[in-house]
């Protein structure tokens, strides 16, 4: 039981209380009150009486029931929700009836129900909203009554009044910011005003910019944020700075990023060594000598922790001055930068390495398309004389990344393949197409070298015993094996591990063996939900999917803080600092570092994806009533999910598919008892787009028999 419901039952037990004198006696928030007595009424712990409230029958006094679970409601519709274990350990379905009127992002105590929930989550109640958020996002629409409510984005059929005169003159179908001004122990309780409008939730840009809102995303720098970054405006680095550093200024040193890349903070040099093996610098932008503890600038990238990718647009952790200016590794300009040398055998293993505040002018800036290019033969003249300079790199580069990857290969890492896509803005900002971003030989170098770093810096932390910020991912446990192996089964798979859980290797087989097989997707997919999710720690809990001791995220510090703050602990190792020092200094702040990056990461990836799903509903309303063939990516009792090959993903309601009550396998395969037939991960389907919704980022399918 909670702190407050505790002195809700105490101040009852000792005699009846209204809400006011509850609210007088505890010096409670209103709102926070009447959601926290609604619930325990619900729950039975309270009852009502004349007004007043008693003990109810229920009571939390027996230590035997379970504790109330802190969590985050992040899914609501009109009849369930889902909260999010603060903890990381799952979701918990929420009926419609036990919400008690939680809003998304309200920090809220579930507890759980005794019964098992059928489709295997757990399930609960909220019996608390400790931190209401009563800001949210949405498009105005008007109720069966003729009221005009708001409905929050990624919430259907969710409808939260409007009080009287608080529509600010927005119109049905505008994307608008709002604010709850009342809440009730039901959402059809709650009234709302609107605070902010953006335009039609027709177009994607402005559902993006609602998006943001509700998700409380600052864009804008604040202005002591803003006042340390103009001091960089136009910059060059500090003559005195670069001659206490080693000068690398002579090297072939270049960065290969995609074309529109602005924020550019990694470089590298690779030279082969005539004793034999190789020379590999992977050359970091030294954020951490601008972006010092205690500023403004610092506070604010750690409260923001990373960079939000959308569409064609960037919220940055840094500002410009920085992210595109000093700190980036712009060509043919001297930048200060932290390089992890490393010398590598004629098989590629690492054989020793070292960190050094260095001094380095890019010599190109590469574009991956055009390094793919040159790798394979196709590159014209002119491209040539561009890489000119870097050019008798690029054979060693290759050389070098075919055996680290027959390495990689031989300790199990896992490839699980996922389709990302690009979207094509046009000058309107509208989206006008879309591709399947592919990955070539330079991308797959470059993420090579930067593994190399990363696993560098992660060993040095972890040899010298340092507090640290560790990227981690942990091996899966015993209950999502079990799970695994039943979706495997369903695949027709006759797999057995040699232990409980099976080794990397064991897996990777069979990931190889099934690619580019019919059931490669319900495979590589079930292998993919198994996994743990990565994340931040302050110990070496080691990479699992990766199969490496030693990892850590050293290659990004212009876009996440974990960079910026594991450069900041070894520049003070380099400089000589104590141990004790370093503990000091850094223990608290690696385990900070660690939970909000963790945090926020999760929140940006949602936010991506989100916006994407509105951009991609936004293109495919310009293509409804069309056929196309696709697989089907996602099964549940209520249908089916269909990928086309550019990625864009819609639905098909099961009573389209079924005659009788369906059946699903193992989250593989729908099933039709009445017809006996059945639709499986990874099957091919012909559809028609019936319904592309772009404030929800929904796309609706119709099915087409082949």
């Amino acid at each position: 039981m909670t702190q407050l419901q505790q002195k809700i039952l105490d101040a009852v037990k000792r005699r009846p209380h209204t809400l006011r004198e509850l609210q007088n006696n505890l010096q409670v928030d209103n709102t926070r009150l009447r959601s926290t007595v609604s619930a325990m009424v619900a729950t039975g712990v309270l009852s009502a009486q004349d007004g007043r409230y008693v003990p109810g029958l229920a009571t939390y006094e027996n230590e035997s029931a379970p504790a109330a679970i802190p969590c985050t409601l992040v899914k609501l519709a009109a009849r369930f929700g889902f909260a999010s274990r603060d903890d990381g350990t799952g979701d918990i379905f929420i009926p419609g009836r036990a919400l008690h009127g939680a809003m998304p992002q309200d920090k809220i105590l579930v507890k759980l129900f005794d019964r098992p929930r059928v489709e295997g989550s757990a399930e609960g109640e909220v019996t608390e909203i400790v931190t209401p958020h009563n800001g949210f996002a949405g498009t105005v629409t008007v109720t069966e009554d003729g009221r005009l409510a708001v409905e929050p984005d990624g919430c259907r059929d969710v409808h939260i009044i409007l009080q009287k005169d608080g529509a600010d003159g927005a119109q049905i179908g505008e994307k608008v910011g709002a604010q709850l001004t009342a809440r009730g122990a039901r959402h059809a309780d709650h009234r709302a005003a609107v605070v902010q409008r953006f335009g039609s939730a027709e177009y994607a840009s402005e559902c993006a910019k609602a998006i943001l809102y509700g998700r409380d995303v600052r864009q804008a720098f604040p202005p002591e944020v803003l006042q340390e970054a103009a001091v960089y405006d136009d910059a060059v680095i500090d003559p005195a700075e670069a001659a206490r550093r080693m000068d690398l200024r002579g090297l072939p040193i270049f960065t290969i990023d995609s074309a529109e890349t602005k924020d550019i903070d990694d470089a590298i040099s690779l030279m082969k060594l005539q004793e034999g093996g190789y020379e590999l610098g992977v050359h970091i932008a030294d954020v951490s000598h601008y972006v010092r503890p205690g500023t403004a600038m610092d506070d604010e990238a750690f409260a923001r922790a990373t960079s939000i990718y959308y569409a064609d647009k960037v919220i940055p952790m840094l500002p410009t001055q920085l992210s595109n200016g000093i700190c980036s590794l712009n060509e043919g300009a001297d930048r200060l930068a932290f390089s992890c040398l490393m010398r590598l055998d004629d098989k590629g293993n690492i054989h020793n390495y070292q960190f050094v505040k260095t001094v380095i002018r890019s010599r190109v800036k590469g574009v991956y398309k055009e390094i793919n290019a040159l790798l394979d033969g196709t590159a014209g003249a002119e491209l040539r004389q561009k890489y000119e300079p870097v050019l008798p790199q690029l054979p060693a580069m290759q050389e070098l990344y075919e055996k680290r990857l027959a390495l990689r290969r031989a300790r199990g890492a896992m490839e699980i393949e996922s389709d990302e896509a690009k979207l094509i803005i046009n000058e309107e900002g509208r989206c006008v197409d879309i591709v399947k971003r592919g990955r070539g030989l330079s991308e797959c170098m470059i993420e090579e070298f930067m593994l190399l770093a990363n696993q560098c810096a992660a060993n040095a932390g972890r040899t010298h015993r340092v507090p640290f910020v560790y990227r981690v991912h942990e091996a899966p446990d015993e209950e999502r094996m079990e799970k695994l192996r039943e979706t495997l089964k369903a695949c027709g798979l006759n797999v057995h591990f040699k232990g409980a859980t099976p080794t990397q290797l064991e897996l990777a087989a069979i990931l190889d063996e099934t690619r580019d097989q019919p059931i490669h997707i319900p495979v590589h997919t079930g292998i993919l939900r198994s996994m743990q999710k990565a994340r931040y720690s302050a110990e070496p809990l080691g990479h699992f999917g990766l199969v490496l001791k030693d990892y850590a995220h050293f290659t990004s510090p212009i876009r996440r803080y974990p960079d910026l703050a594991i450069h900041r602990i070894l520049t003070d190792m380099l400089v000589g600092a104590p141990h004790e020092r370093l503990v000091q200094n850094y223990t608290e702040f690696a385990a900070r570092a660690c939970e909000q990056s963790s945090r926020q990461e999760v929140a940006a990836v949602r936010i991506e994806r989100d916006v994407e799903d509105c951009y991609k509903a936004e293109y495919m309303h310009g293509h409804l009533g069309e056929v196309y063939t696709g697989t089907i990516s996602g099964v549940t009792p209520r249908g089916v999910f269909v990928a086309l090959d550019n990625t864009v993903e819609g639905f098909i309601p099961a009573a389209q598919l079924c005659k009788g009550e369906p059946t699903v396998t193992e989250g593989v395969r729908l099933y039709d008892p009445l017809t006996g037939r059945h639709w499986m991960l990874g099957d091919a389907i012909k559809i028609k787009v019936t319904g592309a919704d772009v404030a929800l980022g929904r796309i609706d399918f119709d099915f087409m028999p082949m």
